[in-house]
């Protein structure tokens, strides 16, 4: 279970205080499959960070009580000067996994060839992305959360990234941003609309995408 209550994350700018999120509460369970969806800038990177843990909220509380990957295509845990190999050992022995398996599973799934081995200050985005994913199911967490990532790479590398979905989707929870409606279809049955500071969620994923259409259409 993940449970938000009165969540609230405010950002300080030059022109003062945004608000992204405003008293937002909400629990999801184990084994659902929600998309996220919203206009850009309305927060749902923001969102799913907070979910994951690598930021923390202005005030309220978060707790969770089933392990949680962090976004899938974020590459912010990763030292630059490190070669994408060298990150996987680390991130391995973080987290208690196998160092034979982590690599070779990283490598063959990422598909990144000699640039593998070399620091990931020399990646391009997408690079870092396939990477992150990669090692992001390399490792079995209860809950995944994917920001954008299935549109990373050539038409074979989003097909094996949704497949790797798919198969996670069956035997956990996953929670999705995504502004493409066939990839939100494909992989979620409910959904929520961030819109104004708030997290308005549906029952289905088809009446989600007919609210964002028509908060798009205001």
């Amino acid at each position: 279970m993940i449970v938000f209550e009165g969540v609230s994350k405010v950002y300080h700018t030059r022109n003062g205080g945004r608000r992204v999120l405003d008293r937002v509460s909400f629990s999801i369970g184990r084994g659902r499959s929600i998309g996220i969806v919203g206009r850009n800038g309305a927060g749902k990177s923001t969102l799913t960070r907070l979910i994951a843990g690598v930021e923390y909220p202005t005030s309220g509380k978060i707790s969770r009580s089933m392990s949680v990957s962090w976004p899938i295509g974020f590459s912010g845990a990763f030292q630059s000067s490190l070669t994408g190999a060298d990150n996987t050992r680390f991130i391995a022995r973080i987290y208690n996994k196998n160092l034979n398996y982590m690599l070779g599973m990283v490598e063959d799934f990422a598909s990144l060839g000699e640039y593998f081995r070399m620091p990931v200050k020399t990646y391009s985005s997408g690079m870092k992305a396939r990477l992150a994913f990669a090692v992001s199911l390399a490792i079995d967490f209860e809950c995944y959360i994917v920001d954008e990532v299935t549109a990373v790479g050539d038409a074979s590398f989003r097909e094996r990234c949704a497949s790797a979905l798919r198969a996670r989707r069956e035997r956990g929870t996953l929670i999705m941003v995504s502004h493409d409606a066939a990839t939100l279809r494909d992989h979620c049955e409910s959904g929520g609309l961030l819109q104004g500071g708030h997290l308005h969620f549906y029952d289905t994923i088809d009446e989600t995408i007919s609210a964002y259409e028509t908060a798009l259409a205001a």
